[in-house]
């Protein structure tokens, strides 16, 4: 430490917390980003380096008219003088102004190499050439009349305007794009002449709304062209700042020979021609794009030339769809119209944008106006006194001679009173420039006496003091009308409304981008005719789609036919019908649920295998489908629905249908399971809240409650509550939706022993009508066990408990039987298709299938071979008829030939013979079956 080292006075050290610091300058320096960098003013659409640019190369004199000045010369003053960030950054920004497929109106006139849409770079700046176009004069004009604000430069050595004074909505026209801190702008260009025309109407009507402005200004107006498919997100940009912009290619289709190719035109706005021909080759490779043979760029000066040829057998539209939906060909375009109004980032909408502008237009030519009468009022001032010194010129000359020095004549000429009377013909003009003037004299001013002594001889003739006269007119007809425009607002906005029509009428071009209809394109599934499809799942991941058609209806006991081939140890697990065009959703193992359209899974005939989920889904490894469920195909139903979960060990779980309306491409989460669970999900179900939930199991019981007994989980994550209480060695198979019961017990036994096929005392009396509204209500549970058996049982006799109970009896089970593989409600205009382990299917009428009682064994509805048992079931929501006499004649045989004669609906067959309900069931036994 050396004797000159001063040592800091404690005292004079301030502790802060380093938190407060850290905020302070983050927050500092968030905003110097926002406002001074990365976000436009909504002034003159411009950040501060376009800003910049444009008046440095004004202030160099690179202007429209003037030769081309290297870029490098433009750059290095705009970095030496006023930004000091860097060359390429600054040459990035002008080039792109240079760009008529970046910028609706360019603002910079290139020559060189400024890029291209493919998009390539711009040749280095010391190679292009620039100057300002014609179109920025309109920014750039009235800069030096006082009409904005200038401030210091970065480092004070000279001053640069805080804003343009912008002639037209150049935020509009040519849009921003910019990302900040914590926030971002993109909004898409526009068509000049819209603009203006909308700047036009706000201005006659300041109450006009923005749905009026959108009758004057669609849509944006891309430089690229391309469509805008429908304009709801147009409508909402322009409404709160925010849309979704659906951009699509222009295209043609051409015939060359045997061949159709289809020839993209014009491409969505900030896309790379390279890019969408690259990914357009990949998505065909890729198989996701079918029928394209071959792909080039034939692109040149004259535009965009995109070739796709197609095979012969490619229907074009088909092609088409494929690649909007798996290509940018057809993009979206995300305006988000944040900007900078009165120092801070505001969202605005179109009406707001516009109003800004507006009102800021006024603001300028306000302090033109004030501007230009100060400057008009200066120099009629001067010339009044020069028509003075003329008109007394001899006394004026006289003074001159007889003074001693140049500062004797002027205090003489200042100490010296003119008569008015002398310039009588210039009276008028004298009001109207000197408006203080009182009495029959006139004393010059200092400036007057200065100009008199300046005045050159030749202006003392007749024809120079015509000369001052005439200009004096002409000044006092300007500070005439100057003083109306300040004094009226209605002047104001005409001067503005003309400045606009002539800047329309210079620079406007007809609209680029075409809007069309949202329902423009053919979506592929219009193209999909409709269609009832049954869909088949196995055990190993295969999935199918195939007519209903193909399976023709047998009776109850028939043989079935060959269904599906599978591979060794693979069966059969999911099988539904549903249409072409309805979503469904696919719940995993590992807790996750995808979403399809049915169109989309692979057709394949009766004995084909079908495809790999794996190969459709996005699956990891080890994961598999366990749960196929389709939706509603009207969207409109889903509000009104909840998701039930149902699990291997009882678990369930009610979610709202919100929590799975958009499923992503990736699939989300559905529901988690423990890590060292063996619990699975078996049953996802729709229901509302009016409804029944029955949980079925494999040995033959079943538990009835209320949708509204689980309360409704907000979480996906959750694993839910209890449904039943199950024994040893069992498990629950189904999970089944049941209409909520309307009327009390006493009534609906009452209406089960009147029933024709139950017998007993009626302890109430129901009346016809009461008795029909009870039999339109009446729903059938359909229980199917493993060795082909089953019955169907009214659900009035399944009574409503409280959830998590061991439940009731639900089929008796038996060596005959085997365990329970299906139950869920089924009626008798509806038809049943079974499936087994050996591939085989069978499709019957549930008609077919006898009534009976909960206690019950079932009939045969399938005759299974030896080591062969049914795995799956499912019901069909219509009833086909055989497709001939001949095929009903068949079926019929093999029906008796089966020794499974029909029977009423007073007897079931439990594999021992035929016996009444009544003699099988065991009413003492029955108490202890339904023991919770």
């Amino acid at each position: 430490m050396t004797d000159e080292t001063v040592l800091a006075d404690p005292s004079d050290i301030t502790p802060i917390s380093i938190v407060d610091e850290m905020k302070t300058s983050y927050l500092d320096y968030a905003m110097s980003v926002i406002v001074s960098r990365a976000l436009p003013d909504v002034r003159d659409g411009l950040k501060p380096v376009h800003r910049r640019i444009l008046y440095a190369a004004q202030e160099g004199g690179y202007v429209a008219g003037r030769p081309y000045r290297k870029s490098a010369k433009i750059v290095g003053d705009v970095m030496g003088n006023y930004h000091p960030h860097g060359d390429s950054a600054i040459y990035d920004a002008l080039a792109r102004m240079v760009q008529d497929w970046s910028m609706r109106v360019p603002l910079i006139d290139g020559q060189g190499n400024f890029g291209s849409m493919d998009p390539d770079p711009p040749a280095a700046m010391r190679y292009t050439e620039s100057r300002l176009a014609r179109v920025a004069n309109s920014l750039l004009d009235d800069l030096d009349k006082d009409t904005v604000d200038f401030q210091a430069n970065y480092d004070g050595s000279r001053e640069e305007p805080s804003v343009l004074p912008a002639r037209f909505p150049n935020l509009l026209v040519n849009g921003a794009g910019g990302i900040a801190v914590g926030m971002a702008t993109n909004i898409p260009p526009h068509n000049l002449g819209e603009v203006i025309d909308a700047c036009l109407a706000y201005m006659e009507n300041g109450a006009i709304t923005a749905e009026e402005l959108m009758e004057i200004v669609p849509g944006p107006d891309f430089p690229t062209g391309a469509m805008i498919l429908g304009r709801s997100g147009c409508r909402s940009a322009y409404a709160s700042g925010r849309g979704s912009i659906m951009v699509r290619s222009r295209y043609d289709i051409e015939q060359r020979g045997d061949r159709r190719s289809i020839v993209l035109t014009e491409i969505p706005y900030q896309q790379g021609k390279n890019a969408l021909v690259e990914k357009i080759a990949e998505a065909s490779k890729e198989k996701r794009i079918e029928g394209i043979s071959d792909i080039r760029d034939e692109s040149n000066r004259e535009g965009v030339r995109i070739v796709i040829d197609l095979r012969r057998d490619a229907t074009p539209e088909v092609v088409l769809n494929q690649l909007w939906r798996h290509t940018p060909a057809q993009s979206s375009f995300a305006a988000n119209m944040l900007a900078v109004r009165g120092g801070r980032p505001e969202l605005l909408n179109l009406r707001e944008i516009i109003e800004a502008f507006v009102k800021f237009r006024e603001q300028v030519i306000t302090r033109r106006s004030k501007y230009e009468l100060m400057k008009a009022r200066e120099r009629a001032h001067l010339l009044l006194g020069l028509v003075i010194a003329v008109t007394n010129l001899d006394e004026v000359v006289r003074i001159i001679r007889g003074s001693s020095s140049p500062a004797a004549a002027r205090e003489a000429l200042l100490a010296r009173e003119w008569p008015i009377a002398e310039i009588a013909g210039y009276i008028r003009l004298v009001e109207a420039v000197e408006t203080e003037i009182e009495g029959d004299t006139y004393r010059l001013s200092d400036l007057q006496v200065r100009a008199i002594l300046d005045l050159r001889l030749h202006r003392l003739t007749a024809l120079g003091r015509d000369e001052i006269g005439d200009e004096l007119a002409k000044l006092a007809e300007s500070i005439a009308e100057l003083l109306a425009i300040l004094a009226d607002r209605v002047k104001l906005y005409q001067v503005m409304r003309e400045e606009l029509v002539a800047v329309r009428d210079q620079f406007a071009t007809p609209r680029r981008t075409e809007i069309a209809a949202a329902a423009d394109g053919i979506d592929d599934e219009d193209l999909i005719e409709r269609e009832d499809m049954v869909v088949t799942v196995t055990m190993q991941g295969y999935i199918k789609r195939t007519p209903l058609d193909t399976f023709r209806a047998q009776k109850r006991g028939g043989k079935g036919r060959a269904g599906m081939t599978t591979k060794d140890e693979d069966a059969i697990s999911n099988l539904f019908v549903t249409s072409t065009h309805t979503p469904v959703l696919f719940f995993s193992t590992a807790g996750k649920v995808y979403r399809l359209k049915v169109w989309r899974l692979p057709e394949g005939g009766p004995a084909t295998r079908g495809r790999p989920m794996v190969n459709l889904l996005p699956l990891a490894a080890g994961e598999t489908i366990s749960t196929v469920l389709p939706l509603p195909e009207d969207e409109a139903e889903w509000g009104k629905l909840h998701v039930m979960f149902a699990t291997q060990r009882g678990t369930v779980r009610r979610n709202s249908m919100d929590a799975f309306t958009n499923v992503p491409s990736n699939g989300k989460i559905a529901m988690k399971f423990d890590e060292d669970s063996d619990d699975r999900l078996i049953g996802v179900a729709l229901l509302d809240e009016s409804d029944d939930v029955l949980l079925a199991t494999r040995n033959g019981k079943a538990i009835r409650f209320s949708a509204t007994d689980v309360r409704e989980f907000q979480s996906r994550s959750s694993t839910g509550v209890r449904g039943i209480s199950l024994g040893e060695g069992d498990e629950v198979i189904s999970l089944s939706v049941l209409a909520g019961f309307t009327a009390s017990t006493e009534e609906r036994d009452a209406y089960l022993k009147a029933a024709p096929w139950k017998e007993g005392d009626r302890e109430v009396t129901l009346d016809a009508e009461r008795m029909r509204e009870f039999e339109e209500a009446e729903e059938f549970l359909l229980t199917v066990t493993a060795n082909g058996y089953g019955k169907r049982t009214s659900a009035y006799e399944y009574r409503r408990t409280n959830r998590g109970g061991q439940g009731i009896t639900n089929i008796v089970m038996s060596d005959r039987n085997g365990p329970v593989v299906a139950s869920f409600p089924a009626h008798n205009g509806e038809q049943l298709m079974l499936v087994t382990d050996q591939a085989k299917l069978i499709r019957t009428t549930v008609g077919d299938i006898r009534i009976a009682g909960r206690n019950t064994q079932g009939v045969t509805i399938f005759r299974v071979g030896n080591g062969e048992h049914v795995v799956s079931a499912a019901k069909i929501d219509e009833e086909e008829e055989p497709e001939n006499a001949a095929e009903e004649a068949v079926a019929e045989e093999r029906t008796e030939n089966a020794g499974d004669e029909p029977r009423d609906r007073l007897t079931v067959d439990d594999g021992t013979g035929p016996e009444t309900l009544g003699e099988q069931v065991d009413e003492s036994g029955e108490d202890e079956d339904d023991a919770e």
